[in-house]
């Protein structure tokens, strides 16, 4: 018997909830829906499926392989269609979060370009600087930026992002170049504000360990593009991402601290409420930052991808 049958009348089985409901589904007697089902509990040597006279119910090695049978249905379903004569093309409405700044600056440029390349696609684009509830606001897919705490999400890492230290000339010819991340307490450092969604510190490698410092100061905002303003003006010290600072740093504007203390990179990642049933317009979205991310040429002219700390120059100023 095709094993293929018997993994999609399983499937159909558990989500009808009966074999007679999954039979009619499919045209055919339930003896033969009956007959698919135990020759696959045979060939796996386990029971999937508690059948009495007046109720079904799964067991825990079904329960568990019901969900891995699910997505490799819906991935061959997505493999068949990409490779098909003319396919089956992404449709519906593809509801997408990310971060206000990371959006505005890497997300929504992409935005046309995708929807040129599927027309029966419609996209809603949300930009925060909260954690979005994904699955209770109904979003199909979260961009987000840096660590990413505990979660029933499935994630999908579509690139590196690394942190930085930096400041103006001005400030540091001011305030001095800090030689050790316990400097910091004696800088003014522009940081975010308790509401917005970085809430473990600066991140950096001290005697091989990764420590979270919070530095203070007299300026905190919940928006990372004015941090980043307030440190173009120089007034203060800011942890900002390669993606947000590498062409000031490139024009001089501001300068990359505390380089020999940096820590590993984290990520940029794509989240989504569960992995089975992925809709071909979410997969072919993901698929689509990954192309982009994925491609160094993209993150500038000198090829620096998020990961990587741009060239720093070396300004003639005194340490703190």
């Amino acid at each position: 018997m095709d094993r293929l049958k018997q993994i999609e009348s399983f499937v159909l089985v558990a989500t009808k909830g009966s074999l007679t409901a999954a039979a009619q589904a499919e045209g055919v007697a339930p003896a033969v829906m009956g007959r698919r089902i135990d020759g696959l509990e045979s060939r796996l040597g386990v029971k999937l499926l508690l059948r009495t006279t007046r109720r079904l119910s799964l067991t825990h090695e079904g329960i568990a392989f019901l969900e891995d049978c699910q997505r490799l249905l819906t991935e061959f379903a997505n493999a068949e269609a990409s490779v098909s004569a003319g396919g089956v093309k992404a449709s519906g409405h593809l509801r997408i979060t990310a971060p206000a700044g990371f959006g505005r600056r890497h997300v929504a440029p992409l935005v046309p370009d995708f929807l040129a390349r599927h027309p029966e696609v419609s996209v809603s684009l949300n930009l925060s600087d909260r954690v979005v509830d994904i699955v209770n606001e109904g979003f199909d897919c979260a961009v987000r930026v840096g660590d990413l705490s505990d979660s029933s999400l499935i994630s999908m890492r579509l690139a590196d992002n690394r942190r930085l230290c930096v400041g103006a000339p001005a400030y540091l010819q001011r305030a001095g170049v800090p030689k050790h991340p316990t400097d910091l307490a004696r800088h003014e450092c522009l940081t975010l504000s308790s509401d917005a969604s970085q809430t473990r510190g600066w991140a950096f490698r001290v005697d091989g360990q990764v420590q979270h410092l919070r530095p203070s100061g007299r300026l905190d905002c919940s928006d990372g593009q004015v941090l980043h303003d307030w440190c173009r003006r120089g007034l203060g010290l800011a942890w900002r991402s390669t993606w947000e600072v590498a062409d000031e740093i490139r024009s001089g504007q501001l300068v990359s601290v505390l380089d020999d203390f940096a820590a590993p990179p984290n990520g940029i990642f794509a989240l989504v409420p569960q992995r089975k049933h992925l809709p071909l317009r979410v997969r072919l979205w993901i698929d689509f930052l990954k192309q982009h991310y994925g491609n160094p040429t993209y993150w500038g002219a000198s090829g620096e991808t998020p990961g990587e700390a741009p060239a720093t120059p070396n300004p003639s100023v005194e340490t703190a």
